[in-house]
């Protein structure tokens, strides 16, 4: 699968986000969590993909059957702030 730089630097930021759920990356861009693990192996240093990998792995709000009932959001309220919001 080709994907330009912006489509790449997104599925990454996605997959470090700890309330994004894989289920929502493959929903947007068509990839199953093992090819998200691939993408990112591929992409990420040896060691920083290991880091990657300790975070996601069973954590909860990183899949979507292990969240708590009652948690649909993909992210945090605070998380995207509209421009300016800092001044």
């Amino acid at each position: 699968m080709s994907m330009d730089d912006a489509t790449l630097s997104r599925i990454i930021e996605m997959a470090w986000e700890d309330r994004t759920p894989f289920e929502a990356i493959e929903r947007r861009f068509g990839l199953a969590e093992k090819q998200v693990v691939s993408l990112m192996r591929r992409q990420l240093k040896r060691k920083t993909f290991t880091n990657w990998r300790a975070r996601v792995s069973g954590r909860r709000t990183k899949h979507q059957a292990l969240r708590p009932a009652g948690i649909s959001r993909g992210y945090c309220r605070s998380q995207y702030k509209p421009a300016g919001a800092n001044k």
